[in-house]
């Protein structure tokens, strides 16, 4: 059985004699020299909880693992969509037409008309172009030259076979979806905590409870959910020396789910998350930004669950006011480096 990209061993305990099943990470097990038999290896793992040194994992609920099987079968239904539209784009481009590079999103409403048109037969790049909605409407000359290409019927033949699989991919997810919101009725109020925080929306909000369900009793600190979820720095020092501090492996479906929540909430304005991204992607580059900025919503979404409480927003300002003497320090050497010459007088209080 295979969680949160690590092995799992199931080890049978017996109490009050009936046989209980305790499941455990192998790789608190495994790095034993020797017994590398099967009958050897279960003795050790016998002798291992005779003394109590097995640790069970986090298993769910049943009403949390149904949910949690929806909502990673809507994320691969969403990954699939993705590819399928990236293989349209592939074939528009094998036809010599650059439709994305004026339309933001070439599925969208005036792209799929334009797309249906071609398929249709029509080669008129006006005509084509006049199938634009609104705001799209402007660009039209910018169309008229982005829609002339090489269309056969080989690429007609593909574009409508796309659209069929990407038409049928979003029916699955909308059916997906509505059975989502019903197993997650009864976390409602959960799900409402957590989108309350900025860059959490709805799909990410049901993604974390299906993933960590809506109690926080297995966890003792949030610490030990951003351990178990694998967004926090490793731990390998040997002989006072660090060595590499690579995130630790956990959850794909919750890491993917924070790291994307994360990227709209560094896009936020006049936030405290979007001013912690800047903060450290300005230091230690935007890709390790956005692994420290998921592990901040994680911490978050903790306590609102553990609290029951709803985010409160600390504005993007916060670190500013929090150290005013070392904004100061950095504006004076920025300053400086300019080539001014600084002289600080604090403000007289006013009488």
């Amino acid at each position: 059985m295979e969680s949160t990209g690590v092995y799992w061993k199931p080890v049978f305990n017996i109490l009050e004699g009936r046989f209980a099943v305790m499941l455990v990470n192998a790789q608190h097990i495994k790095q034993v020299p020797g017994r590398k038999t099967d009958v050897k290896d279960c003795a050790w793992i016998a002798q291992l909880l005779q003394h109590g040194l097995l640790r069970a994992s986090f298993v769910p609920p049943p009403p949390i693992r149904e949910l949690r099987d929806l909502t990673r079968q809507r994320s691969q239904l969403v990954a699939e969509k993705a590819t399928a539209a990236n293989r349209v784009q592939k074939v528009l481009e094998d036809a010599n037409i650059k439709l994305a590079s004026v339309a933001t999103d070439v599925l969208g409403v005036s792209g799929r008309d334009m797309l249906e048109a071609i398929i249709a037969g029509e080669d008129d790049a006006a005509k084509l172009a006049d199938q634009a909605r609104k705001r799209l409407r402007h660009k039209i000359p910018a169309l008229q030259t982005a829609l002339r290409g090489r269309v056969t019927e080989h690429h007609r033949f593909q574009l409508r076979l796309l659209l069929d699989h990407v038409t049928h991919l979003e029916e699955l997810i909308g059916r997906l979806g509505a059975r989502i919101e019903e197993v997650t009725a009864p976390f409602a109020e959960a799900v409402e905590r957590l989108t309350t925080i900025p860059g959490v929306e709805q799909r990410a909000a049901e993604t974390v409870i299906a993933e960590i369900g809506p109690n926080m009793e297995q966890f003792p600190t949030a610490d030990h959910l951003a351990s178990w979820a694998g967004m926090c720095p490793g731990n390998n020092e040997s002989a006072g020396k660090r060595k590499s501090g690579r995130t630790t492996k956990g959850s794909r479906w919750l890491r993917q789910m924070l790291t994307q929540a994360a990227w709209a909430a560094s896009h936020t304005k006049d936030t405290y998350l979007a001013a912690q991204y800047r903060r450290l992607a300005a230091r230690r580059g935007k890709k390790r930004a956005l692994v420290a900025l998921g592990h901040t919503l994680l911490v978050i979404m903790y306590h609102l669950l553990k609290n029951r409480t709803t985010y409160q927003e600390l504005g993007g300002d916060f670190l500013e006011r929090l150290e005013p003497d070392r904004l100061t320090r950095q504006l004076v050497k920025r300053l400086e480096k300019l080539g001014h010459n600084v002289i600080l007088q604090p403000k007289e209080d006013a009488a």
